[in-house]
């Protein structure tokens, strides 16, 4: 059994507080139960397009500038409706459905402080919660259960992150835990039959390696002959299940991060159909998966999507789009104040685009982020200001996002 494991048996052995809200403060509970807050942060490594995931198809602009990548409004393969001139990708069909559930809140226009166009520092900026990258070792999800529980014994592991490590996001003085499936079907199957050879003569050796690849199996649900691109939508599809799982245990923790790559598409990107389709199609049933697990826990969760900015307006010469900066980013959960998009909408005009290529932001993330953690998980909103997302006195968080 792996550490993570083993850490996540013992803390669901001993019992986790959940948290309920008390004023303005999250404190601990003796009881929890399906009614606390939940909070789910799934990041999406490599940029997603956020003009293909919620296309403006009402933008004058949008049609001409976007050119092959442009979704249709109308036809087989035409986006689906939002308000005003949104409308989302034809792949996103449980997105959709919780639109209409009023479960979903899209935020167009968005960024975190970062300009540049780096992955690594843009990553670092949004999951450090800082102005600039490189400028803490901890994480605004950390730090943000830490003030929650400022009026409260410390209770152990309140946040789990489903990965081999714990993203920047969630590091920090406050104990979290981690679970990630077994690494064997990484192993090619020659190898693991020179493996099972080898252990052959020893009889405790070659069980475990039986055994854990039997387990393996089980817990991930992965044919070992799948495409790559269907075994990593598996993965993250019964990734984003157990995350569900977990949140839905009285016991359990209360906060999740689950993290996707492969959102880089600066090639052969595709419209309604092709190779972000299939990205798509494959988040869409991650998160129908999660909302599944997640039972009637779901009536309390928000769940925020986002990804470390955006993509370029225009294609470029191998249909597909380079690094970006304003991007959309999705709140959804029975807690989320849906059926709306939350935007201050700049336009895609040849004066509107920032620096002349992107998508100019409009709305900083951290006031999203700070308008969710304050009425969702009751953070205090001074140490949003001061501790959580320092620098930030100047963001005004954005209110209504989640209901109740």
């Amino acid at each position: 059994m792996s550490p993570s494991r083993r850490s996540i048996l013992k803390t669901l052995a001993q019992g986790l507080a959940g948290a309920t809200l008390l004023g303005s403060r999250v404190v601990l509970a003796a009881s929890p139960g399906a009614g606390d807050p939940r909070f789910v942060l799934v990041l999406l490594r490599g940029a997603l397009d956020g003009l293909a995931a919620v296309p403006p198809v009402g933008d004058p602009h949008y049609s001409a500038v976007r050119g092959a990548l442009a979704i249709p409004s109308s036809g087989e393969s035409a986006a689906m409706p939002l308000a005003g001139p949104f409308a989302l990708h034809p792949s996103l069909v449980f997105l959709h459905e919780r639109w209409i559930a009023r479960e979903l809140l899209v935020v167009h226009g968005v960024a975190s402080p970062y300009r540049d166009r780096s992955h690594f520092d843009a990553q670092d900026v949004l999951e450090a919660g800082t102005t600039r990258p490189h400028a803490s070792a901890s994480g605004w999800l950390n730090r943000a259960l830490e003030s929650a529980a400022l009026l409260a014994p410390r209770r152990e592991e309140s946040g789990i992150a489903l990965a081999q490590n714990i993203p920047l996001a969630l590091r920090g003085t406050m104990p979290v835990t981690s679970w990630a499936p077994s690494a064997v079907d990484s192993v090619d199957e020659d190898t693991l039959a020179r493996l099972a050879d080898l252990y052959a003569s020893d009889a405790v050796l070659a069980r475990r390696l039986a055994e854990a690849t039997a387990l393996d199996g089980i817990a991930r649900g992965a044919d070992r002959g799948m495409d790559p691109r269907a075994r990593a939508a598996a993965r993250l599809r019964e990734t984003a299940r157990v995350a569900g799982s977990f949140l839905a245990r009285d016991e359990g923790p209360r906060v999740a991060m689950l993290e996707s790559g492969g959102w880089d598409t600066h090639a052969n990107q595709g419209a309604a159909e092709g190779g972000l389709a299939t990205r798509l199609t494959a988040l869409d049933a991650s998160l129908r998966a999660m909302h599944a697990a997640l039972g009637s826990a779901w009536s309390s969760t928000v769940v925020l999507v986002v990804t470390e900015f955006g993509r370029t307006v225009a294609p470029n010469g191998t249909r597909g789009t380079d690094h970006g900066t304003g991007m959309a980013a999705f709140l959804l959960g029975g807690a989320v104040a849906g059926g709306r998009v939350v935007a201050d909408w700049p336009g895609l005009g040849p004066r509107d685009l920032f620096e002349g290529r992107d998508l100019r932001p409009t709305l900083d993330l951290r006031a999203v982020l700070q308008g969710v953690l304050g009425d969702h998980l009751g953070v205090p909103s001074g140490a949003l200001d001061r501790s959580v997302f320092p620098g930030s006195a100047g963001v005004r968080a954005v209110p209504d996002l989640v209901s109740g």
